[in-house]
């Protein structure tokens, strides 16, 4: 049966690049962003900017509490115990960083930070180099067949050394759900700190961060259908109180002077300058427009696209997928082809995804591969999208093998 997606005509991007006829199959790079954040966004740009937490005038006080309100509707999509445990960053790149310098002082020469073999960039460099920075080391989970870290290996690994345990919800090269409750498990039993990447989770599924028990959580407006720019930290309350504070100046500062300075706590103590005001609040946008669906049917469409993606793949000769992933993506290579030259012929053909490293080298590197094609899917995507997907890998294989 063809997969129809209800909420494809809420997005004009999907339906402009569809009218120059490109499809767009490489939702876990970026989402594209429904009308109702595009109105937010023009909404407050056109009704008179102003900054927050700063000015007593209407426009002050009008933004900043629109601000905060996206604070609070953050809170209630990640089920956090207050508003005051989620800061604004820039994106899961910035909230890792900010994590990796604000617990450094906490951690000690010889002790152990713990990641997994499957995590991007983001979730391996800065812990990468704040165990250079300060003597520690670096130990990785090594994954199983199906791209799930191996547990009997994570048990053996985690230790009484452990100080931090910094891993994926769900990978965004393998499209699997990593056994999050397990891990977590084993890094509280040594007392360690744990970090969950929720920047490819956060966008499936609705997932209640005190349940899950991590100390701190990070995901990206971009992905999960809002504006670039932005990013969630979540920080147990607790948790938030040993971070020391990693960047200066702005509504940050509680008392200056010339020589000395405190700060305030989470969250503004950590959101220094001029925040993304336009996109914090359009970000408040698509999570109204995202409560307002029908989960039930969310989870269902992408289930059947994910499959029905998975068996067109298996059902080319030559097509080998990367582990066994589950959800939301694949990622292929194909025997005798290089990913590059499929990929050029693929956007030749009007069909946009991804080819490459996919900002996770090592991973690559230790499957043996210099690269690979990445499909990922969006709540917009139907089978229209995947018919002309298949068409244009079929010319494309034609002509390469």
């Amino acid at each position: 049966m063809s997969l129809t997606s209800p909420w494809r005509a809420d997005f004009p991007g999907i339906l402009a690049l569809a009218a120059e006829g490109q499809t767009y199959l490489d939702s876990a790079a970026t989402a594209q962003k429904p009308q109702a954040v595009l109105d937010a966004l023009l909404g407050y740009l056109a009704s008179g900017v102003a900054n927050v937490h700063r000015a007593q005038h209407l426009p002050g006080e009008r933004a900043t509490r629109a601000f905060e309100a996206t604070r609070s509707k953050a809170a209630q999509w990640l089920n956090a115990a207050s508003s005051d445990e989620i800061i604004f960053t820039r994106g899961s790149t910035e909230s890792l960083n900010l994590l990796a310098y604000g617990l450094e002082h906490l951690l000690q020469p010889g002790e152990q930070i713990v990641i997994s073999a499957l995590e991007h960039h983001a979730n391996l460099l800065p812990w990468q180099q704040l165990a250079k920075r300060r003597n520690l080391e670096l130990v990785v989970l090594p994954l199983d067949h199906t791209g799930s870290i191996d547990l009997q290996q994570a048990a053996r690994l985690i230790g009484p050394r452990t100080r931090l345990l910094a891993v994926s919800q769900l990978s965004n090269v393998l499209g699997r759900w990593q056994p999050l409750a397990e891990l977590l498990a084993l890094a509280r039993a040594q007392g360690a700190f744990s970090v969950v990447d929720g920047a490819q989770g956060a966008v499936h599924g609705r997932h209640d961060l005190q349940a899950l028990g991590c100390d701190f959580y990070v995901c990206s407006s971009h992905k999960l259908y809002g504006p670039d720019g932005v990013g969630l930290l979540y920080g147990r309350r607790e948790a938030l109180g040993k971070l020391q504070h990693w960047q200066f100046g702005g509504e940050m500062v509680l008392d200056a002077d010339y020589q000395s300075a405190r700060f305030r706590p989470a969250p503004l103590g950590f959101e220094a300058g001029t925040p993304a005001i336009s996109a914090v609040i359009a970000l408040g946008a698509a999570l109204d427009w995202l409560n307002g669906l029908d989960h039930t049917a969310v989870a269902h469409h992408e289930a059947a696209l994910h499959a029905e993606l998975l068996a067109g793949l298996q059902s080319r000769n030559g097509v080998r997928l990367l582990g066994e992933p589950q959800l939301a993506l694949a990622s292929f290579c194909v025997n005798g082809v290089h990913n590059a030259d499929l990929a050029h012929l693929l956007s030749e053909q009007g069909i946009a995804v991804r080819a490459g490293h996919h900002c996770a080298m090592p991973l690559m590197k230790s499957l043996g591969l210099s690269g690979a094609i990445r499909v990922s899917l969006g709540l917009y995507n139907d089978s229209e999208d995947l018919r002309r997907f298949f068409s244009a890998l079929d010319n494309a294989l034609e002509l390469l093998q």
